[in-house]
């Protein structure tokens, strides 16, 4: 038999959930599987495998089929082509449904009775939850862009603070959810769309709900218990997403876990951008042969954890390729070297200087989106300006040239002048011309210091010891250059604000840094990106189109950051069917006003085929006074530009620390 098998394509096979729900499956196989079955690898999704997902599915699952293996794509019930309706993410019957996929998979005459999970973000998190439910026939899973942890590291907190990605990816959400299935797969479409339509929940409302670490978010987060796991899992991120650190936690906490991490924004690893890509269609195959076929590859022999380490860069929002090489280690942390933050600002001088800082509510403009996907400036670039608007303390020039590998420790004394409030701190590279790289980050909410179970107010003017664990990076500062640690009240726009300008006085601290041994030559060589592989067949109706600006008011001092993403508007030539989708962000705060952010979002989806158009719009916004939380929402839904549905909601939540 030759390596690369004839496959076939089945773009609805249902698969029936215990309580008669029926999930739509697009699934490759070999077409001789029922002669020589094959494993089953699952990606199960909310965002529709007819369009959604379809331009990577293309490039992914039909190269991995040929080489023997059945891919299935499942859209989760009350999404696409599935029956149902969905109520949350990672809700026990989401995870439940795949369970019963893939017992469903696993019993079929075409499958060799083994199973893996792969996906990337929604995908990675719940093949990670799944697994920890432990199926039997579940062996390995291949878990991208993804978290342990679902209240500190992932969309909606983190170090206790409230990220406006919150509102973000709600409105996200609320879009991608209220398309309507295919009408040439289902004639009952109509039906199925109000009923979502009207059953959809806009989810800010519950996840604000939730502002500390309670059992809500404990479910899901598999860091409650890592012994769970048994399948063998390969975790790979990026570090220009927003998910730098849960490659190492699994690394550090399952055993027989391989970690790779890349300098990539929130993509599949031979689709992403920085560059270099690598082979990850090679590399997956490699993990599933030794998993799901029992191939004697010593894929388990691999070095634990392989980072791409970035050489030292110039800011750059638009990163198109980022200069370094692969290092492979056993273990994700270098040495710690300690900087004490000195007298006169010197990081590593002699000597405690009390500073005091008031951060401008604008200070964080210079930080970059929270996970960056690929569509235009979302990095972060020149840190000199919210440089401006912080305590920073400087290095001499170094001697030597530092290889940073881990997450750097900030350890600050300090005292505040209001009982709730945060602080964000940053590394940064600093270059002889005076130029800043933001090399990583950390924040952290000052009620939160002690843990985000229970939130505890500061005494005004009481000094107190807290750490801010930075997010984890790989990155070569050069010899002559300097490094800096800056400390601001404020980070806009990737945290909502406290309710009162804050003032700090840092009394004493010190950095932590990670460093590692010099190397200077790949330790570990990935395959390239084979590009043998058949790319979506679609029609380009409306080109794509990335727009990032800052606009001032110049009458009443509003600094705005405008975000508008058009993804297209493409025609499928295969099956016909039109899909489109555009999104509108604004984000606006006073320099001096906390209480003036504000968050509006609008996205456009459109779906159709022939003479028949259909589209959602969605509208959100949020803003807080000293007390409360307010959002206010509204879905409408079109047939051919004819209003069919709309609804609307607002709610008020109490702030709890926030």
């Amino acid at each position: 038999m030759s390596e690369l098998r004839e496959i076939e394509e089945i773009p609805d096979l249902g698969v029936v959930m215990p309580d008669g729900v029926r999930l739509s499956c697009r699934v490759w196989r070999p077409v001789d599987c029922l002669d020589d079955p094959v494993p089953a690898i699952v990606e199960h999704l909310p965002y529709r495998k007819r369009d959604g997902t379809v331009a990577r599915d293309e490039i992914t699952h039909p190269w991995m089929a040929r080489r023997g293996y059945a891919c299935v794509r499942v859209d989760m019930r009350g999404n696409g082509d599935s029956d149902g309706l969905m109520e949350d993410e990672y809700t026990p019957q989401e995870l439940a449904d795949a369970v019963s996929v893939i017992e469903w998979l696993a019993a079929q005459p075409w499958c060799n009775g083994r199973v893996g999970m792969m996906g990337i973000s929604w995908g990675g998190f719940n093949g990670l939850q799944v697994a920890q439910l432990a199926p039997e026939p579940l062996k390995a899973v291949i878990s991208l862009c993804s978290t342990v942890d679902r209240f500190n590291d992932d969309i909606h907190y983190k170090g206790g603070c409230l990220l406006n990605e919150n509102l973000a990816w709600s409105s996200t959400m609320w879009a991608y959810s209220s398309r309507p299935p295919d009408p040439a797969l289902r004639a009952d479409w109509r039906e199925v769309w109000l009923k979502r339509l009207e059953a959809e929940p806009f989810l800010l409302t519950t996840w604000l709900r939730h502002q500390r670490r309670d059992d809500y978010w404990k479910h899901g987060s598999i860091c409650e218990d890592y012994p769970a796991l048994r399948a063998r899992v390969l975790a790979i991120g990026g570090w220009a997403d927003g998910y730098k650190n849960a490659v190492p936690a699994m690394v550090e906490n399952l055993p027989g876990a391989k970690g790779i991490v890349g300098p990539w924004v929130h993509l599949y690893p031979h689709i992403a951008r920085p560059e270099p890509r690598i082979g990850f269609l090679q590399v997956a195959k490699r993990w599933w042969d030794r998993w799901l076929k029992d191939a004697e590859n010593g894929a388990e022999d691999d070095p634990a954890y392989r980072a791409f380490l970035m050489e030292g860069h110039r800011p750059d929002r638009v990163a198109r390729e980022r200069a370094g090489h692969w290092i492979a280690d056993a273990a994700t942390q270098g040495e710690k070297e300690r900087f004490a933050l000195g007298a006169g600002g010197v990081l590593g001088g002699d000597g405690d200087e009390s500073v005091c800082v008031t951060s401008p509510q604008t200070c964080g403009m210079g930080g970059s989106e929270y996970y960056a996907i690929g569509r235009g400036p979302e990095l972060s670039g020149d840190q000199r300006g919210d440089d401006s608007g912080s305590a920073v303390w400087l290095s001499p020039p170094l001697g030597a040239s530092r290889d940073v590998v881990g997450a750097p420790v900030v350890r600050l004394r300090l005292s505040a002048d209001r009982a709730q409030g945060q602080i964000a701190v940053r590394l940064n590279h600093v270059h002889p011309d005076g130029a800043r790289t933001r090399i990583t980050y950390g924040v952290l909410n000052l009620t939160h210091r002690n843990g985000h179970a229970a939130p505890e107010p500061m005494v005004p003017g009481e000094a107190v010891e807290v750490a801010v664990v930075l997010d984890h990076i790989a990155y070569r500062v050069p010899a002559g250059h300097r490094i800096a640690v800056a400390v601001s009240t404020a980070y806009w726009p990737l945290l909502w604000p406290s309710p009162e300008p804050l003032g700090v006085t840092i009394a004493s601290g010190g950095l932590e840094l990670p460093v590692r041994a010099r190397s200077d030559a790949d330790e570990w060589d990935f395959p390239p990106v084979d590009e043998d592989v058949t790319p979506w067949a679609a029609e380009e109706l409306r080109a794509t189109e990335n727009i990032r600006r800052v606009e001032e008011d110049l009458s009443s001092g509003d600094v705005a950051l405008i975000i508008e993403d058009d993804f297209g508007k493409w025609r499928d030539r295969d099956h016909g069917l039109i899909s489109g989708g555009k999104s509108r962000e604004r984000w606006v705060i006073h320099p001096d006003d906390p209480l003036g952010a504000r968050g509006v979002t609008h996205w456009t989806e459109e779906t159709g085929r022939g003479d028949l158009m259909l589209r959602t719009e969605t509208f959100a916004e949020m803003w807080s006074d000293g007390q409360l939380f307010h959002v206010t929402a509204r879905l409408e839904a079109y047939e051919n530009d004819t209003l069919v549905y709309q609804k609307e909601m607002t709610d008020s939540i109490p702030r709890d620390g926030m």
